[in-house]
């Protein structure tokens, strides 16, 4: 049912997707047992996985079950290599503000502002990180290695160096509108920017200029 080999190790990355490769949830996995896992997921998300497996189970052969979990993200430097703490008694030592600008800053796209239902893994970067193009079929498998062997996406996630921004400014080339801002903090954005803008090329987000990171 997931996008990742669930042999690989006790913690992974994985989605849920549709027959179409669209997302259901992004899926962090623990194998606490042979025959144990845990999908976390945003709590907003919890049911949607829990109906999407229950519809696909088969025979009533296993139990999926609602469970609420704590997650402390601990990192040194670069956020996208936080490791994830499961119900750890710690005090948070970073505000939301400051959190939020190290996910920026790192391009981790987040549920809501540059994950939904319409966006494809590929976009986001998740074929790099929650995707095995060696393991068995899952829901959705078929147009991801399509879209992986034969074509390529037409926009990908880019984080933005721009003075100001907000969630759902234009990103402006030459006068074309090439992307849309989705997450941002004064001095950097992240959006979605069409593939063949240049990594040199110069931006406009709004009134401010901006260039790509």
């Amino acid at each position: 049912m997931v996008s990742n080999d669930v042999t690989q190790g006790e913690f992974f990355d994985a989605l849920l997707l549709t027959a179409k490769a669209r997302l259901v949830a992004p899926l962090r996995v623990w194998r606490r047992g042979a025959d144990d896992f845990l999908l976390l997921t945003e709590p907003e998300l919890g049911e949607a996985v829990r109906t999407t497996l229950l519809r696909a189970r088969f025979a009533a052969k296993c139990e999926i079950e609602p469970e609420e979990h704590t997650s402390t993200l601990v990192w040194n430097g670069d956020f996208a290599e936080a490791e994830e703490l499961i119900d750890a008694d710690v005090e948070p030592t970073v505000d939301a503000d400051a959190l939020e600008r190290a996910r920026i800053e790192a391009g981790v796209p987040a549920w809501g502002k540059e994950l939904d239902e319409k966006v494809l893994p590929a976009e986001a970067g998740l074929d790099a990180t929650h995707i095995s193009f060696s393991k068995g079929c899952y829901p959705g498998q078929e147009p991801i290695a399509r879209l992986h062997y034969r074509g390529h996406v037409n926009r990908k996630l880019r984080v933005l160096e721009v003075e100001s921004a907000r969630p759902g400014d234009e990103v402006v080339h030459e006068g074309k509108i090439v992307g849309r801002v989705t997450s941002a903090v004064p001095g950097l954005a992240l959006g979605y920017v069409r593939v063949e803008v240049p990594d040199t090329a110069e931006l406009q987000v709004g009134s401010a200029s901006a260039r790509l990171h």
